[in-house]
Formats: structure tokens, sequence, C-alpha cells
């Protein structure tokens, strides 16, 4: 750490009232020394990553850090306000700072010397020296670990000979921070947080180790930049562990990516904690243990209470599934949510998954007709007849591809509502389900059903308590065999024929709407894939269209997919012509947006428009809504029929009634123009950003930032 701090970057006497102050105030000592080249777009950056959760740790410390191209070289400021200053942490405000700054390819070296200073903020003795020095370049010594945290203050003999302070240990690779019998969690991480009394003592109480052989607990830390929280809660589960005679190893998944924990460690342990902001990685490998699943700061502040916790459940023999992490459901699943929000969370991961699928069939099945024309259809398997000269065999074969990637579209559809509820251990019984949907012609209905029931069936399975010797095989062998044949039972026997029954009806019913009923069908599709821009109510209608143009693609389906199709496009398109035609109501980020926007609609691409929905929901939503459903109103009334899934202007050589369809997306896009030019002309001209204001900077990156951090974090899969 020794080319990371100096006595520069150090100011013992910062003066600071806001977080923003402090960050402002130690960033320039970055500046003067060359560390950072552009101090607003670097401030950027840091307030960027304060938006995503607070950086303020229990214990007085603030830790404010970000990934940044601004920055030259690995840099490290500290601060101490006497006044504090707030960085949201639980129990008050924060009297040490350290600006952590690392550049945007930083190497793994220089991370884990970064994350070396987080394990000793863990280490009461460390912060109580940086409390009491009265020197910066002895504090910089303190930091970089080129001097022993002895009691400092001018008290003439430092008799603290704990043996084996290892913060004083600069070299990143070994065990850092050992934290020799210190109870630093009880010090530094309960005081206020939630449990307050004394975290660490009550729950290591509850659960001594009575056996021979200590309890054993393999952890995983992460956060969204892996520099700080990350390393810290690896420290504090350690240190939480020793107090309680548990041995707990820890996997830190940070920004110079990750060593995997020895396989033979991870099958002796009898529980798990994963203390983490961003997905696990391979998290299968824990499958089959007690597991406690938490935010990355409950394992800084109250790491007792979670080893408490995973024992409680080992004794009591509950077990989880352990199995991929990175589901649309968990990723944006909240302890609190009520079950009429986890079933659309569900839903939509079945659909978010079924949309590749769609897309690519649709388009597939679209340009066979395109070519050979419709009665392509009873054309002979390519695999028995193909004429490379002739148009008619590549017409097939396209349109043959398609319809068997079309085939997926409801045991996926299944499978991953299923994955959304229960993990990996859900995807059998789902595809299962889907495919015996596909088989009694229950169709898009009942692949919903299917997955439905196959994630409850697999919940249930994972709730029985399990011989020790059986769970390794449980996600691969019990829960698939038990759990497929439960829904193959109920799906052929039991309410399949009543959905199929159904599904027919509604197909029947669509094939009838003409005139009025058919608008009308026509404005609710409308509002739906125009009321949150791409979220759940807008791939639920484009899913219902679908799941119709799979099923049978009548004609009544097909105008339902016209129309969808049409309403999805309106919002992008209309937000390009209004900042087009009306730029100064817009921000000048909003009026860049704007030019994408044009290709993003005409693509179908309804999500072109969340950008501006974001920056002022109350007008664009509204009007959004309003011009959908006159453009679903007018392409149902026009009679305009589409059998392609995705594609929007590129496609419209395949619509029937092509002018008229135009005509209504057109419609559309000018009642939607129009409503967001006036609601907004009434609030007046946009503000624009100052480019002297770091805040007004920060808003308009935080967006980017935020995928980026999440692009650097999360493997692909």
């Amino acid at each position: 750490m020794s080319e990371m701090i100096a006595a520069d970057l150090v100011d013992l006497d910062l003066s600071a009232d806001t977080k923003e102050a402090a960050a402002r105030s130690l960033a320039e000592r970055m500046v003067a020394q060359g560390r950072v080249t552009d101090l607003d777009g670097f401030l950027a950056d840091v307030a960027a990553r304060e938006a995503q959760m607070p950086t303020g740790l229990d214990g007085g410390i603030g830790i404010p850090h970000c990934r940044s191209a601004h920055v030259t070289e690995p840099t490290l400021a500290f601060g101490r306000a006497a006044q504090g200053i707030d960085f949201g942490a639980a129990d008050g405000p924060a009297d040490l700072v350290f600006l952590i700054a690392a550049p945007a390819g930083a190497d793994s070296d220089h991370l884990t010397i970064l994350s070396s200073l987080a394990r000793q903020l863990m280490n009461a003795e460390f912060t109580d020296a940086l409390r009491s020095v009265n020197d910066a370049g002895r504090a910089a010594a303190l930091i970089r670990g080129d001097a022993e945290p002895e009691a400092e203050p001018s008290a003439a003999e430092p008799s603290v000979a704990e043996p084996s302070t290892a913060e004083a240990e600069p070299a990143a690779a070994t065990e850092p921070a050992v934290a020799e019998a210190e109870p630093t969690p009880s010090d530094d991480a309960t005081s206020d947080s939630d449990e307050a009394p004394s975290d660490d003592g009550t729950p290591a109480a509850d659960a001594p180790d009575t056996s021979g052989a200590p309890f054993k607990i393999v952890a995983v830390t992460s956060c969204p930049t892996g520099i700080a929280h990350t390393y810290m809660a690896a420290e504090s589960l350690e240190n939480a562990g020793r107090e309680a005679g548990v041995e707990v190893v820890v996997e830190t998944q940070g920004s110079a990516g990750f060593t995997r924990l020895d396989p033979a460690v991870v099958a002796a342990a009898d529980g798990v904690i994963f203390a983490h902001d961003v997905p696990v990685r391979e998290k299968e490998r824990f499958a089959g243990k007690p597991t406690v699943d938490v935010g990355v700061k409950a394992g800084i502040t109250r790491p007792a209470e979670l080893i408490a916790e995973v024992r409680g459940k080992a004794e009591r023999g509950e077990v989880t599934s352990g199995t991929a992490a990175d589901t649309p459901v968990e990723r944006a699943g909240e302890a609190g949510d009520g079950y009429a929000t986890k079933l659309r969370k569900w839903l939509m991961s079945g659909v978010s998954y079924m949309v590749p699928f769609v897309a690519a069939g649709g388009l597939l099945i679209a340009l066979g007709f395109a070519i050979g024309g419709y009665e392509i259809n009873e054309a002979k398997s390519v695999a028995e007849h193909f004429v490379w000269t002739e148009a008619a065999s590549w017409a097939a074969l396209l349109f043959q591809v398609g319809g068997l990637a079309f085939s997926f579209l409801v045991p996926v559809l299944a499978g991953y509502i299923a994955y959304g509820m229960a993990d990996r251990p859900g995807l059998v019984p789902g595809f299962v389900g889907g495919a015996v949907a596909v088989n009694i012609e229950a169709g898009f209905l009942g692949g919903l059903v299917a997955g439905l029931i196959a994630g409850a069936t697999v919940m249930a399975i994972q709730k029985v308590r399990i011989p020790a010797v059986l769970r390794g095989i449980m996600p691969v062998v019990v829960i698939p065999l038990i759990s497929s044949a439960v829904v193959g039972f109920l799906m052929f026997l039991v309410v399949g024929k009543p959905i199929a029954s159904l599904q027919g009806a509604l197909t029947d019913w669509l094939e009838s709407l003409t005139g009025a009923n058919a608008i009308i069908l026509g404005v609710i599709l409308g509002l739906m894939m125009c009321f949150d821009l791409g979220g759940p109510l807008n791939k639920v209608a484009y899913a219902f269209a679908v799941g119709g143009l799979g099923t049978n693609a009548t004609e009544g389906n097909l105008k339902v997919m016209a129309a969808v199709m049409a309403a999805g496009m309106v919002p992008p398109l209309a937000m390009a012509l209004a900042t087009t035609v009306r730029g100064r109501l817009f921000t000048k980020a909003e009026r860049e947006n704007g030019k994408a926007a044009w290709v993003l609609g005409a693509s179908f691409i309804t999500e072109g428009a969340i950008p501006f929905a974001a920056a002022d929901p109350l007008r664009v939503i509204p009007a959004s809504m309003a011009g959908g459903a006159v453009t679903g109103a007018l392409s149902m009334g026009f009679g305009a029929t589409l059998q392609a899934p995705h594609g929007g202007m590129f496609v419209v050589p395949l619509i029937g009634q092509p002018l008229l369809y135009l005509v209504a997306i057109v419609a559309g896009t000018c009642v939607t123009t129009g409503l967001v030019v006036l609601l907004k002309g009434m609030r007046g001209t946009a503000p624009e950003q100052a480019p002297a204001k770091p805040d007004a900077k920060a808003a308009d990156l935080k967006t980017e930032l935020k995928a980026e951090l999440k692009k650097e974090s999360v493997p692909a899969a």
C-alpha cells in the first residue's frame, strides 16, 4: 500500500459537514498529487456508487469508493472529521473517512491491497490509533502497515503489546487482519444496529459448541464494486466465528475475481452464509446445506447473529437448494414482498426467458412466409427434400427451423417460471409440465399453470427434513424425480383438460371479435403495453399475443399480435419526435436518448422510452398510454394482422393492411407526442445541467455507471 497513500493524502482536520463535501475535499488532494485527472468526473462516479448503497459503517467509519476512468492509479485518501459526517450508517455519523479510488481497469494486486485496508477497519485497535494520531505522516504509515498501531497519543509507553496485530502486515496475499481475541464485531458492528443488545455475545451463547468437532461454516461475501464491503464482511464473519468457537472460511468475490473454496472444505461445512449485494457466483457448489442469505452489510454489522442463525437451521435440518442465485426473481426480490408481487416476478421470470425463443422462431417463420408464401407450411421436411437452387426450399428451411424454435415457447415459459420460484431444481418439472401443456393443447395458459405447479411442488419438497446423507443428491435426483411425477399427474389428469378447454374458448372468442369488441380489446392491449414500458404488464400483454400466435395462428390471434406490436412501438417513437419538435423541454441527455429512440421504437423495443419515463413519469407514462390505446384500437379496427412476433417496421411487408397499420402507429405517436409536449410545456423549459456542478453530472452518469458496475461484478452465465 506504500504507493497508495502518503502524508499529502491525509487530512486530520477534515472540516466538511456533508459526505459530498468530504469526498470533494479528499479528492482535491488526489488531484493535486496527479492521481485523479478530472475532479468533477471522479466525484460523479463516487456519487453514483454512493447512490447504490450507503458507504457508512457502524463504528464511525465512512468509506466512499468507486472505480473510475478518471483515476490514474489506485489511491487512498484519509480524513478525520471531529464533528462527524453522515454516510448513512445506522449508529450515526462517521469521524474516520477513507476515500478509495481505483482505476477502471485496476489489477488484482492493487485491489487485494485495498482489501487489506477494509479488513483492518474491523480491528478496533487500528481505528483507535487513527483517532488518536496527531501526525499525517504517522497516520499514512499506520494505514500502509509501515507502523504498528500502538497506543499512540503522546502516552510515552505503548504498552499495548498484543502479540500479533496482524494489520501491520502490508502484504496483500496472506491472511489479513488477524483480530487476536479482540471482540471487534461487538465493538464495531453492533452497538446501534437493529439488534443492539450485544449482538455477538448473545447468539454465541445461544449455540455453544458442545461436541468435539467445531461447527464449520463456509461464507461468500460480495458487493457491487468488490473493493471494501466484500472484505470487511469477510473479516467480520471470521472474527465473530473465532468469538463463537466456530470455523468460518470465507470466499470473497471481489472486483479482482475470486479464488474458489476447496471443494473438500465446502463438502465438510455444516452451514453456509451468503452476504452479498450481487449474485453469488457458482452458487450450486453449496447445494443442500443450511443457508443464511443476506446483504453484505449484514455480514459486517451482525455477523454473530448470522452464525447463530445458520447453526439453528442446521439443528432443525433446514436446507436450501443452493443453486443459481441470478434468477430475475432473486435479483429483484425483497424480504417483504407480498404474494401478488412474488407471483408477478415468477411470471416475469418465465416470460423473460421465453422472449428470445419467440423472437428467433417467429422471425424465421415470418421470413419463410415472405419468401415462400403462406402455403410454405405444407412443404415437406427439408431433411427429406431440399433443392439448393430453389427459393421454396430455403423458405421451407426457415419456416421449419422457426417452427421448432417456436415449439419451445410453452415449455420454456413453464420451466423458467418454476426456475424463478425454486431455482434450478424447478427446471425439470417445469419443462415437463410445459411439454404436457403442449401435448394436451392447453397452450400458453397451460404453460403458466404448469410452471406455477412445478415451482410450488419443488418448494414444498425442499421444506421436508432430509437426512444428511441424501442432501447432496436432492437437487440432482430426488427433487426432479418426485416433482416431475407430481406435475405430470396433475397436468394430464387433473387441471390440464379444463385449461385446454379454456384455451380453446379464448381462441374462439378472439376469432369472433369484430367491430366494437375488437376495438375495446385493442384499447386494453395498448394501455397494457404502454403502462410500464417493457415491465411486467407490458410482458403479460405481449405473452398473451404470442401465446395465441403460437397455439393457433387464426385471424383473431394475428390481429392481437399486430395491435400489441404497434402499441409497443409508440412510446419510444413519440419521445424521439417530441425531443425533435420541442427540444427545449428536454435535457441534453434526453435529447441524445431521443436520437436512439427512433431506432428502438422502429424495432419494437418499448424500453427505449424508459429514460424519459424515469425522469418524468407523471407526464410521460399517461401520455404513452393514451397513444398506445389509440394505436391498439385503430389497428384492431383496421383489421391489421401480423404473423411475426417481433421486428417492428422491419416486418411491415408481412403485415396485413400495412398502410393502415402505419397510420395507426403514426396516429398514436402523434397523440403521445402532443400530450408530452403539452404537459411538459406547462412546467416550462427543462433545467439544463450546469457543467460545473458534480451532483448534476452524477445524476446523469448514475444509470450508466450502475450498468457498468453490474457488468463488471456479475459474470456471464
